[in-house]
């Protein structure tokens, strides 16, 4: 887990930087339409970090396999209209909720790691595999859309 929590360690301290860096332009640009602005990706983040860590602390006490409620990704944002709100509240919204979860992740037993969820479809995973899985789909957004430069 210690990897895990670097990684999340690392974008909690380079993303305000990196955002900071960037035009209100660029942050609040929709490719298309229906595509989200850098700005609503990063509140995305914040969507996936407080559905996840209400996973990660359910997955040690709840009945096994746990099963993974999914959420309305783009309902979520559109209700919480990331798109209008000013950047630094959602920057910091982002490492708070970062910061929540590396606490959640420090203190959960390492013999609850192995508990396991049901991700959709009949498979199987365990919580380690899970909070893994929530860094890789961070940075997944924050590498592919969030740091790409418009040309």
């Amino acid at each position: 887990m210690k990897n895990v929590i670097d990684g999340i360690n690392h974008w909690i301290g380079f993303i305000p930087e990196e955002l900071n860096r960037m035009t209100e332009k660029e942050i609040n640009h929709r490719p298309m339409p229906h595509k989200w602005s850098k700005k609503e990706i990063l509140g995305h983040l914040c969507d996936s970090a407080l559905n996840n860590m209400n996973r990660f602390i359910k997955i040690q006490y709840e009945e096994h396999p746990y099963v993974i409620q999914s959420y309305n990704q783009d309902q979520w944002v559109l209700a919480q209209n990331y798109q209008e709100r000013p950047l630094d509240e959602i920057v910091n919204l982002f490492c708070t909720l970062n910061k929540q979860i590396i606490h959640i992740i420090t203190n959960t037993p390492n013999e609850r790691l192995s508990n396991l969820c049901d991700i959709g479809n009949n498979q199987l995973k365990s919580m380690e595999w899970l909070i893994k899985d929530y860094l890789e789909h961070m940075e997944h957004h924050l590498n592919n859309q969030i740091l790409i430069k418009k040309e």
